[in-house]
């Protein structure tokens, strides 16, 4: 959920901070011992509580990738991925080989880290990167995966240029994302943002209209509002020491009201998936 904003190195610095933290390594491993794993060999289903920082989960990764149709072939750039969650469900059920960025160092540090713990670190290079930004060639990846990443970059038509300048002809871009409801404002703090200065929230009409500038073509486009709240309401409360509250400040509050911005239709979440022209 990781990544900066066009607005000079300050505001950069702000988002990287939001997410940073510098104990990171050692809170993640000493809630994995206080629930009975050992922090350097685990499983990733040891990890799923805490490593899929986004709504929905592990369920959101898995039907985004069956969506995108992803396949063993794919070589993948996950966009501000966080802890790699995402990417070592990929590596391990897809076969993929991934690549991972994210703007905070102490995320990067903790993926390659865990990476290493699950046996998948020959399946996925970690980058310490900007994705306004991206330090690879043209045409390098064959899918470009982005998952609660846009919604603190103001820039956006610039980070899907990126998106599409590092897709091969044919290649897929996969969303799964947070979008402006018809309801404003927002109430804060919200786990992207503490505070309305780091959010960056588009109406869907608008996404879609700037993933069109940028030479993509939809062809999958899921508001799936209604099933996200419906999950949300049927899932347990968090409990047990290794999860989003073990390293994200404020996790109550940001979680109360992620729920209250849905039901009050401040907020809508939204799948897709996009083609390059």
């Amino acid at each position: 959920m990781n990544t900066s904003q066009p607005m000079g190195v300050s505001a950069g610095t702000a988002v990287e901070a939001l997410y940073s933290r510098a104990d990171l390594r050692a809170r993640l491993a000493d809630a994995l011992r206080a629930a009975g794993k050992n922090p350097d060999r685990v499983s990733i289903d040891d990890l799923s509580h805490m490593d899929e920082f986004h709504l929905g989960g592990r369920a959101a990764t898995a039907g985004l990738a069956d969506l995108a149709a992803i396949q063993a072939a794919d070589r993948l750039l996950d966009i501000g991925a966080g802890l790699g969650g995402p990417a070592r469900l990929l590596a391990r059920n897809y076969g993929c080989q991934v690549t991972t960025i994210d703007l905070s160092a102490d995320y990067c540090e903790a993926a390659e880290w865990l990476n290493r713990a699950t046996g998948l670190s020959e399946r996925i290079t970690v980058v310490h990167a900007d994705a306004l930004n991206l330090p690879f060639a043209d045409g390098s990846f064959d899918v470009v995966w982005s998952q609660h990443t846009q919604m603190n970059i103001a820039d956006k038509r610039g980070f899907y240029r990126e998106a599409r300048r590092v897709l091969r002809p044919g290649g897929r871009l996969a969303i799964w994302d947070v979008v402006a409801g018809p309801v404003q404002p927002i109430h804060f703090p919200v786990p992207w943002a503490d505070t309305p200065d780091l959010s960056f929230l588009a109406q869907s009409v608008e996404l879609h209209q700037i993933l069109k500038e940028a030479r993509f073509e939809v062809t999958a486009w899921n508001d799936l509002t209604t099933q996200t709240i419906e999950s949300l309401r049927a899932q347990p409360a968090p409990d047990g020491p290794a999860g989003l509250h073990t390293y994200v400040p404020n996790f109550p509050a940001k979680a109360t009201n992620l729920v209250l911005n849905l039901e009050e239709q401040r907020i809508r979440m939204l799948q897709a998936v996009c083609t390059c022209e």
